[in-house]
């Protein structure tokens, strides 16, 4: 039977480059984010290619949104073997003017709809023997940045990621986190850089990382399984 992933926060950049990466090998794909045409989009790139893919649109702040979730992808395609969680938080408040709501608009989407998913679906991982849960996201998980203040909720995120990695490791349940500090191409970040730049407006100044690379090092994580957490660029938290 072919293996399978979930990619959640399916988008031009690291999340297309991660299926066809996982495609190129055998797995199905299933692709899930907000908005249809964009997920129509990328599956029939990645049809072109060969490759076997699923769709879902889903709104994953809304409550109960990752248990409805985890029901389609079961009916689509039984429990995966990898699900890659990487949805888009909105960060881009200066922690002077954070507020509580604001947490609670994005807390939904780092946390509450991982944790159902991974709720759903490890029982399945642990009794067949294998399975892996996926996350990328930005360094503001690791170190506090003033400029994305939202982006807060990332430490809980990594907190329970950490803590799940120690309670499944012994199961064969493989926990793996990146944290990139880097503008990823091809993704709308990207995309929305360039076409400030273009029009004489300041931007980020950030590296630039291939989307294939992140895919790449994302599959040796899970293929090889010698750490659990790595930054791109290596250095990052040495600058």
């Amino acid at each position: 039977m072919p293996k399978s992933i979930a990619v959640v926060g399916a988008g031009p950049g690291l999340g297309l480059a991660v299926a066809r990466r996982h495609a190129r090998e055998g797995y199905t794909v299933i692709l899930i984010a907000r908005r249809q045409d964009q997920l129509e989009t990328l599956r029939a790139e990645l049809a072109d290619e060969g490759a076997k893919v699923h769709i879902i649109a889903a709104d994953l702040s809304e409550e109960g949104a990752g248990v409805q979730l985890a029901e389609q992808i079961r009916g689509a395609m039984g429990t995966p073997d990898i699900v890659y969680y990487a949805p888009g938080v909105r960060g881009y408040i200066p922690v002077a003017d954070l507020t509580s709501a604001d947490l609670r608009e994005v807390i939904g989407v780092a946390l509450y709809a991982l944790v159902d998913l991974v709720h759903e679906f490890l029982p399945d991982m642990i009794s067949r023997g294998h399975g892996a849960i996926l996350a990328a996201t930005a360094p503001s998980a690791v170190i506090g940045m003033p400029q994305l203040s939202a982006t807060a909720v990332l430490g809980a995120q990594r907190n329970y990621l950490q803590a799940l990695q120690a309670a499944v490791t012994d199961e064969h349940v493989y926990v793996g986190r990146l944290y990139i500090g880097a503008t990823i191409s091809n993704s709308a970040f990207h995309t929305q850089q360039e076409t400030a730049r273009a029009a004489g407006q300041p931007v980020i100044d950030l590296p630039v990382v291939d989307s294939a690379e992140l895919a790449d090092l994302l599959w040796n994580m899970h293929t090889n399984q010698h750490t659990h957490e790595v930054t791109y660029p290596a250095d990052l938290f040495d600058r």
